[in-house]
């Protein structure tokens, strides 16, 4: 845990995808920085509880809930039950993703379809219910990639194409939102080192050498730009693509 303030007090944030790496810092963040924090998981319950173990020792409040990102009336009932548990709902962090890496020429399309349902159309449905309950001072967070800006190496077309979609779709929201006081953002990281794509993996070496850091990022790193963009502070950034991937795609 980060050193506890009390930017977010009062606040109640919900973590699509947060049982585990750059989700669950994020959750981990909020949480110490004062928000309630729900997180949704598909597979890792044990994870999931582990997490909320660990925000509740630190003085947090949190809750876990199973919803698998692909499944539209999972997200929605995620949604509710976040508002009807923690009061209300200040912030949305749609960071529920997954990637599978392969050749356009041998990917099936259930891969393809399970890739855009997860990262395109749950980000869609996570927002949409969240908005129904979100007031002025709002902040929906999106996790897109740098590879929806910019793409190194092959594999990652489908990835790379949520991703852009993603760009898209918070410049798009962010437009219909701002009269209301609801910003919307997008948080693009580079590599960073989690259990889906850890520093020491087969494809590190590659991912690395594009880094003017030549290193990859910690989760932490991530959560803490959101954490900024969750805050008051953040109050006119709205509509950005803020990339945190170690200078990647310059």
């Amino acid at each position: 845990m980060t050193t506890k303030n009390d930017q977010l007090a009062g606040k109640v944030a919900l973590v699509t995808g947060g049982s585990r790496g750059i989700g669950a810092a994020i959750a981990q963040r909020l949480a110490s920085d004062g928000a309630s924090v729900a997180i949704t998981y598909s597979k890792g319950e044990e994870a999931a509880a582990k997490l909320v173990k660990a925000i509740e020792n630190g003085g947090g409040k949190a809750i876990a809930i199973r919803a698998d990102a692909a499944d539209a009336e999972a997200v929605k009932n995620a949604v509710e039950k976040t508002f009807k548990t923690l009061g209300r709902l200040d912030v949305l962090v749609n960071n529920a993703g997954t990637c599978i890496p392969e050749p356009v020429v041998v990917t099936s399309l259930e891969n393809f379809d399970r890739v855009f349902a997860i990262n395109v159309r749950g980000m869609f449905v996570a927002t949409q219910a969240a908005l129904k309950h979100m007031k002025s001072g709002g902040r929906i967070i999106n996790i897109g990639s740098c590879v929806g800006e910019s793409i190194g190496f092959g594999g990652m077309a489908p990835y790379s194409a949520t991703k852009g979609a993603v760009k898209m779709f918070t410049q798009g929201l962010a437009r219909e939102l701002g009269s209301l006081g609801v910003t919307v953002n997008n948080v693009e990281p580079g590599p960073i080192d989690t259990d889906l794509n850890p520093a020491g993996g087969e494809w590190s070496v590659g991912q690395k050498a594009l880094v003017p850091l030549d290193r990859y990022g910690r989760p932490e790193e991530v959560a803490a730009l959101v954490s900024f963009i969750a805050g008051p502070e953040s109050s006119y950034v709205n509509g950005a693509n803020l990339k945190v991937d170690g200078g990647m795609t310059v």
